[in-house]
């Protein structure tokens, strides 16, 4: 295992700093044992009911102690007292599977941390990231594809991504990776049947049905594979740089789209000469917006390192919105701006669509645009439409991703790629224990999406990137 389940862990639940609630968790065999002695409570909490108590922590004394001296030793520097509610919820009834209690108390880190330190005291383990729900997915409480939706959703910064987090936590990706499963494990049972009875010369499924039947599970694969690039791009967002001449509206459109007046508008030339980055909910979408230095030949050194720097975001956006001013002819700055960005992921932003119009792209081909005035919120909306079309985010409101995590999405090609060689085999006429092999590497790929095949270094790998406490 990668952590030792026998022993009780316990962590702070809510995030660090002030609140008006503070939570702290234990889950294991001595849960309620450990909870008891934080309140001097010996009758067993009542399970899945809240119990009002009252904390009284003294360092260095054991509960009873704790207990007993508590009323003597009023002025002593070590005792915190609080007002709790705890709630008991026995095993297999809970969270991790095991025997759980959450400690509710005024979220003053001064208290939590006393809570924590008394549990500790009284035999519970600091608890390591991701540690409660590796136990829910040790004890079946989850499968993997659902432990990981715990994380994103806890991750989650839009809406969208927390309905998809929320949707495969509910079981939707399970439910169809084990439709998938359930076909390819019909068609491996006949080949195998076929298998073990040579002599007969019967086939309990044909060849070419088999691989009808193969063709059918690599469709469903691909049905999945499909929407991947789009269910990514909602879980991890996409980094997207504002770029343009000076005065073009660049950076008045950076403060539109966080709906913020980040970053200063002037008009004077070469006031943005460092890159500002912020990550805003554009269309559902958790975007990094980058505001650039307006690029042009600049003499003065601070500015051309903002040009430099603007230039090299180019390398790494995954859109790159060029802002053109309407009300102006096309300078030779738009010129080399609209060349240098020719082979990008681009869209085109015709800002200042108020002002009498003296742009002319028709000698630039035809080019991606988008037209809006920053200073009215005209065509705005439809800006955001388009940048979500750009991204090839589709509509995600509408249609939320079933895959957005990359290690199913690996496996799931390497999946399909394991069939499509079986079916090869198959139309070869070879013997059924070659395409068995590459179905049986089909069927593990499958499975370790779900965790029911895994190994200790991926658990560690996916858990410790899990909060504490969680």
């Amino acid at each position: 295992m990668v952590f030792s389940t026998s022993d009780t862990i316990v962590a702070i639940a809510t995030p660090s700093g002030r609140g008006g609630i503070g939570v702290v968790r234990l889950s294991g065999p001595d849960a309620a044992r450990i909870a008891g002695a934080l309140v001097g409570r010996d009758k067993p909490f009542e399970p899945r009911h809240a119990t009002f108590a009252k904390l009284v922590v003294e360092s260095g004394f054991s509960t009873a102690e704790a207990s007993a001296k508590a009323v003597s030793r009023t002025n002593s520097l070590h005792r915190i007292g609080d007002e709790l509610v705890v709630t008991a919820f026995p095993a297999p009834q809970s969270y991790t599977g095991e025997d759980v209690v959450e400690i509710s108390a005024h979220g003053s880190p001064v208290v939590l941390s006393a809570i924590l330190t008394r549990a500790i005291e009284a035999g519970a383990r600091l608890a390591e990231p991701g540690e409660f729900t590796l136990r829910a997915f040790l004890n079946g409480k989850l499968d993997l594809i659902q432990a990981e939706a715990v994380a994103d959703l806890i991750d989650a910064v839009t809406p969208l991504q927390a309905r998809a987090a929320f949707d495969q936590l509910e079981g939707t990706l399970t439910v169809a990776i084990g439709a998938i499963e359930g076909a390819l494990f019909d068609v491996m049972a006949r080949l195998e049947a076929s298998l073990d009875f040579p002599d007969e010369g019967y086939h309990f499924v044909e060849p070419a049905a088999a691989v009808a039947a193969i063709a059918q599970v690599m469709a469903g694969i691909d049905t999945l594979l499909a929407h991947a690039a789009r269910g990514r791009l909602v879980r991890e967002g996409a980094q997207v740089a504002i770029v343009g001449a000076p005065n073009v509206g660049r950076t008045s459109l950076f403060n539109a789209l966080l709906n913020a007046n980040r970053a200063i508008v002037t008009p004077i030339p070469g006031t943005t000469r460092d890159l500002l980055t912020e990550r805003a909910d554009i269309g559902g979408l958790s975007l990094g917006l980058i505001d650039t230095a307006g690029v042009r030949e600049a003499a003065d050194p601070i500015e051309q390192e903002g040009v430099s720097r603007a230039r090299g975001t180019l390398a790494v956006a995954d859109l790159v919105l060029v802002v053109l001013d309407r009300s102006r002819a096309l300078s030779d700055d738009d010129r080399a701006l609209l060349e240098l960005t020719a082979s990008l992921p681009r869209l085109i932003v015709v800002n200042k669509i108020d002002l009498p119009g003296l742009l002319d792209l028709t000698t630039s081909g035809s080019l991606p645009t988008s037209s809006a005035s920053v200073k009215t919120g005209e065509g705005l909306d439809a800006l955001i439409a388009e940048i979500a079309r750009a991204l090839n985010a589709g509509d995600c409101r509408r249609d939320t991703p079933a895959i957005t995590n990359i290690r199913h999405t690996q496996l799931l090609e390497r999946a399909r790629a394991s069939l499509a060689r079986a079916n090869t085999a198959l139309e070869g006429a070879v013997s059924e224990e070659f395409p068995l092999v590459d179905l049986q590497d089909a069927s593990h790929a499958l499975q370790e999406i779900s965790g029911r095949r895994t190994t200790d270094d991926l658990l560690r790998h996916i858990f410790e990137k899990f909060c504490i406490g969680k």
